[in-house]
Parts: C-alpha cells; structure tokens; sequence
C-alpha cells in the first residue's frame, strides 16, 4: 500500500466534526495516541524489563496505526499528501546528514 492510498482509505473513515476544515480535532488524537505508544513502552521498560513480547508488539503496532491515522488525516486537512510529508522529512534529515546536523536541536539545524 501506498502513502496515497493508505491516505484515502483512512480518510474514508474519518468521522469527526467539521471534516474537511477542522484540523484541531486530528491534532487532539495525533497527541492522544502517541501518548498511548509512549505508554505502552514506558511499560515495557518499567514491567519487562525492556523486553517487548510478540504481544506487546502486536500492541504498540495497533498504536502506531492510530498514530498514522492522525497523521494521514491531519495532513489531508492541511491539504498536504502524506507522501509529501514523507518525502519533506526524508529531504529534511538527508540535507542535516550531509552537512553533520542531524545531532543537536532546532528545526532550522
């Protein structure tokens, strides 16, 4: 599956307020789920001792889904494709590992 068409398809079940100009509600979930995933690997550290099992990992991929969904659906509310988004990031961090940035802070590094 493509970014393209994973976008679609997660926009087929949007159901949300206002969609179509509302990027504050996919902004909200995008925060939520990716606290979830933090969770589940806080708890990973904390109860296995580091160690994610077959069940854990079925667990935080469902999460990362969630997390994708936001994004595809944030991004389309921008007007942005989500294979843009991930085209800008691979030119982002490609262009701070030429120049020796990629350690450090800052979006303009």
């Amino acid at each position: 599956m493509t970014f393209q068409e994973y976008q679609e398809k997660a926009r087929e079940t949007a159901i949300y307020p206002n969609k179509d100009n509302n990027f504050i509600y996919p902004t909200l979930g995008l925060v939520g789920e990716a606290g979830e995933v933090a969770e589940k690997i806080k708890k990973v550290i904390r109860d296995d001792g580091g160690i994610i099992s077959d069940e854990k990992k079925s667990e935080i991929t469902k999460e990362l889904g969630d997390v994708l969904w936001y994004i595809a659906n944030l991004s389309k509310e921008i007007d942005v494709s989500l294979d843009d988004v991930a085209l800008k990031n691979i030119e982002k961090l490609q262009s701070r590992q030429q120049r020796g940035e990629l350690h450090g802070s800052g979006d303009n590094r």
